[in-house]
């Protein structure tokens, strides 16, 4: 009864406190007013970058309404048969879900044979054979779509010289997805493969985009549609953007390394106690052998658990900087 007790008031505290942050998490009243301040700058000024600013916003908001994103049109298998294929590798639904599977079946059964309960085995059973292979699968996209955004400016740029050579866009994509190596020909050459079959170009770089989801090539998808709506020299404005992107990646370097004393920091502070908790496992096994087989001593470590999650959660957004 007393263990029923404890574990009802903790999640009725960790309840009140998630109200509580929903209850101040309102919509910004500073942001909503400066919206509304760059609409009447817009419909009253007479500057052409005002205009040209404003024709931007219309065309980005158009494209929004034709292609709504992923969440809306896609079921859950859907989204992740994509997170696998963003990957780069030949995964599929099935051999995912068998990894999780055997995975969660070997933590189980490690902790049934510890003298865990059954109750702790199905959830670290659970916890870690679903979360370890999203983990793997969220680096390992990570480190693709870092090879993409490094070589992007390259793919760019080999685009504008073949516009000013006299090639269509379409013809110089294909020029791009042979000549450039990695993660951008890929997926050029998937953007040629589907103008191929009949799509048109838009519709083709907007799957890839919805694909990678990287704000690099979203950038390079709005300039194109900007380019066909305004008209312009083509060539000079992707010239533009591969400068942009290039500068765009330095920032993030500089950021990097402005920032990694404090993400240290944060490694540190949040695998300090699991590296303490397995050194004085390896030191003297039955000093923590209660975290296995006492209920309570279960619920402390689960609730201890759940707040360090939190406290990691929050020192990661803190060290991440957005450009």
């Amino acid at each position: 009864m007393d263990m029923m007790q404890t574990a009802m008031i903790a999640g009725g505290v960790l309840i009140f406190l998630m109200l509580v942050v929903f209850a101040f998490a309102g919509p910004s009243e500073s942001a909503a007013k400066a919206k509304r301040l760059d609409k009447v700058r817009f419909r009253h000024s007479e500057s052409t970058n005002a205009k040209m600013e404003e024709q931007m916003k219309k065309a980005v908001s158009a494209r929004r309404k034709n292609h709504r994103p992923i969440g809306e049109t896609l079921s859950k298998m859907d989204m992740l048969a994509i997170r696998l294929d963003r990957t780069g590798r030949e995964w599929t639904i099935k051999q995912f879900f068998s990894v999780c599977g055997g995975v969660a079946v070997i933590v189980a059964a490690g902790l049934f044979f510890q003298g865990a309960p059954a109750f702790l085995c199905l959830f670290g059973g659970l916890a870690i054979g679903f979360g370890l292979p999203h983990m793997i699968v969220s680096v390992l996209i990570s480190m693709r779509v870092t090879k993409f955004t490094a070589s992007f400016p390259d793919a760019i740029e080999l685009l504008v010289r073949g516009l000013r050579s006299g090639l269509p866009v379409t013809e110089t994509i294909g020029v791009v997805s042979k000549e450039i190596d990695g993660p951008v020909g890929e997926e050029f050459g998937k953007v040629v493969d589907r103008i191929k079959i009949g799509r048109t170009m838009e519709d083709a770089l907007q799957e890839s985009a919805k694909r990678l989801d990287t704000p690099e090539f979203k950038f390079f998808c709005i300039t194109l549609a900007i380019q066909r709506e305004t008209g312009g020299n083509l060539a000079e404005t992707l010239a533009n953007l591969a400068d942009v992107l290039r500068k765009r990646g330095q920032m993030k370097l500089k950021i990097k390394a402005m920032s990694s004393e404090s993400k240290a920091s944060a490694y540190i502070v949040g695998s300090l106690p699991f590296i303490v908790f397995a050194l004085v496992w390896s030191v003297n096994p039955s000093y923590l052998a209660g975290f296995f087989h006492e209920e309570r001593l279960i619920i402390a470590g689960l609730g201890g658990l759940t707040w360090m999650s939190i406290g990691v959660f929050i020192m990661a957004k803190m060290v991440n900087f957005e450009i």
